[in-house]
């Protein structure tokens, strides 16, 4: 089997387990322990530091992507998204990286955690170093084994995987941010909008799903859902008055399937967002936001995707909208 067939058969394998397989026996189920926690994991190129551990990132880079593949724990995210990323950045991840720009290309696939490292050779030892480092919470946390130069690296890099594994288990709780609910968000919005006046709003952001009919705006949706929450008005595009809107919030959103993993289908998305004075046309705020949902079917792996990101904005727009708008009223 080619090492290519490998680790897609490796992807698949664990993406499989995640998907469908139940997250405790029943043994477990009656001594009270708690199913564990899923982690999607981007890795990135090993660096090489060094002359003498020349060809080796790479070789410890194929074989911690074949370990991490089939980790109960962990859904990688596939190599060749993140080929094309590097390549589209023109930016090359390694173990010195600053852990911000890391985090920034992990953010584009979708991953929770971004694990980066090098590998050194000193005298007669050979060092394996890796960097957890969370897209959500910004904390970086380091792992790494020790060997001797004539050890075999195949061995190196399962203890190194063992530790990853075993750090994503005792660590989650720092790393990964606890998701919160949209009741919980909307609280976050509401709180930083205070006591200010809400203009009225109409909401426009056509959707495209690359080869597929798009049934219904998840982004409109989501938008409008946020806005009526927190105390907007909200004008209907189709049935109300254009001119009754003080912000017209305009844009597009486009979702595409990024990669299918047997069974699973990845989808991203991405939404441009502006908010326009109905008197002035000014532009008062402008944003996007690129996303990742994951579903059995794409259109609802799309939805998620483009509801996540309507979402996303909605929480950084509402509040600069009417401050913006609060300013002008001072004027």
């Amino acid at each position: 089997m080619s090492n290519s067939l490998f680790l897609r058969t490796a992807i698949l394998t664990a993406l499989l387990v995640s998907a469908v397989s139940p997250a405790l026996t029943a043994a477990d189920k009656e001594k009270g322990a708690k199913p564990a926690a899923m982690h999607s994991v981007a890795l990135f190129p090993f660096e090489e530091r060094g002359r003498e551990a020349k060809d080796e990132g790479a070789k410890i880079t194929d074989l911690l992507f074949a370990k991490l593949a089939i980790a109960p724990n962990v859904v990688l995210v596939d190599r060749e998204d993140i080929r094309k990323l590097l390549d589209e950045q023109e930016v090359n991840l390694s173990g010195l990286v600053a852990p911000q720009q890391a985090i920034k290309t992990s953010q584009l696939t979708g991953a929770k955690l971004l694990i980066t490292g090098s590998v050194l050779h000193v005298d007669n030892s050979i060092y394996l170093v890796a960097k957890i480092i969370s897209s959500e919470t910004s904390r970086v946390v380091g792992v790494s084994v020790k060997g001797n130069v004539r050890d075999d690296l195949g061995k190196l890099v399962d203890e190194l995987s063992g530790e990853i594994i075993k750090t994503l288990g005792d660590r989650a709780d720092d790393l990964v941010a606890k998701p919160l609910s949209r009741e919980d968000r909307l609280a976050d919005v509401k709180r930083k909008l205070g006591n200010a006046k809400r203009p009225a709003v109409l909401i426009e952001v056509p959707e495209h799903h690359i080869g597929q009919l798009t049934i219904d705006p998840a982004v409109e949706t989501e938008l409008s859902l946020y806005c009526t929450e927190s105390g907007f008005k909200v004008i209907d595009a189709k049935e109300g008055r254009k001119k009754d809107a003080d912000i017209v919030l305009r844009g597009e959103a486009f979702s595409e399937i990024a990669v299918r993993h047997g069974n699973l289908i990845s989808v991203k998305a991405r939404v441009e967002l502006k908010a326009v004075n109905q008197s002035t046309g000014e532009v008062l705020v402008t944003d996007r936001q690129t996303t990742v949902g994951l579903d059995v079917t794409e259109q609802i792996a799309a939805k998620n995707a483009l509801q996540e990101a309507g979402a996303q904005l909605a929480e950084r727009m509402l509040p600069k909208i009417v401050e913006q708008e609060a300013k002008e009223n001072r004027k």
